[in-house]
């Protein structure tokens, strides 16, 4: 549980606010996200079973930037302060928005009244550890704290831990007889996460006049694979996890084709 908010604390306090800061970037990405979960919300309501609608919702827009986003970016461009500024706009929502829809869309044994639930959406919030660390990385990274050789080391080394631990855990409770039931809202949501969203939200950045390291900000927001952490919050707030651990899969998957086709028809418009 600590290793991904160490991630974010560590790439965000390495950044420098004060100079990069691009204010509309960091709006375009928070409205890809909020924009996202509004369709994805809507869309969820196509979906027969109730008590599954909010881990579909989730799934569908709650994009992997934190730790596919870095690599990619820097991947293309090398080390890019676009990628902190991202992780500014889109992490925080995604997690505010996780924490609303699962509370929200719970399975109907889990539901609670309303005053229960609006106490429980916030201190979800204030209390979510990936806000905290990217609270944490921007307030170092503002008060210019420096990096202390010993310390970064050892943050570096428990953050390599966060993929493999999510995916470990989403294995060991996977259900193949019930992923196989659920296969229909699974498709649904992999094409929402790897396409639908995109469909919309690149036009809008490209009318915006994002280019290049923006421009794959933005399409890392919009169009990347569902976060493994998904999985962990559905099965902490109540919701059985075997739609959402299909959905990770499937968009882990085939963002690896989904991603280099976007990439292939950004270049192809000179937007990359």
């Amino acid at each position: 549980p600590i290793s991904l908010p160490l991630l974010l604390l560590e790439d965000l306090w390495s950044a420098d606010f004060q100079t990069l800061w691009d204010g509309k970037f960091v709006g375009f990405c928070a409205a890809i996200t909020i924009g996202g979960g509004l369709v994805s919300v809507l869309c969820s309501r196509l979906v027969k079973d109730e008590n599954i609608r909010g881990e579909f919702a989730q799934a569908a827009f709650r994009s992997n930037s934190a730790l596919l986003g870095i690599a990619f970016i820097s991947n293309i461009y090398g080390k890019s302060d676009m990628a902190s500024l991202m992780l500014i706009g889109n992490v925080p929502f995604n997690n505010i928005l996780a924490v609303i829809i699962l509370l929200f869309m719970k399975p109907d044994g889990e539901k609670k009244a309303a005053g229960n639930l609006a106490k429980e959406t916030v201190k979800g919030i204030l209390t979510n550890p990936i806000i905290l660390g990217i609270a944490g990385g921007m307030l170092l990274s503002v008060c210019h704290v420096p990096q202390v050789t010993i310390v970064s080391k050892t943050v570096h080394n428990l953050t390599s831990l966060a993929t493999p631990l999510g995916l470990m855990a989403m294995g060991g409770s996977f259900e193949g007889e019930k992923a196989i039931g659920q296969i229909r809202p699974a498709l649904g949501a992999t094409f929402l996460r790897l396409a639908g969203i995109a469909m919309i939200a690149l036009p809008l950045a490209a009318l915006s006049g994002l280019r290049n390291e923006q421009m794959v900000g933005a399409l890392v927001v919009a169009g990347s694979s569902s976060a493994v952490s998904c999985f962990i919050m559905a099965k902490n707030m109540g919701h059985e996890g075997t739609l959402t651990s299909s959905v990770v899969m499937l968009t882990t998957l085939g963002s690896a084709f989904t991603m280099t086709a976007w990439l292939y028809v950004l270049r192809c418009f000179g937007l990359v």
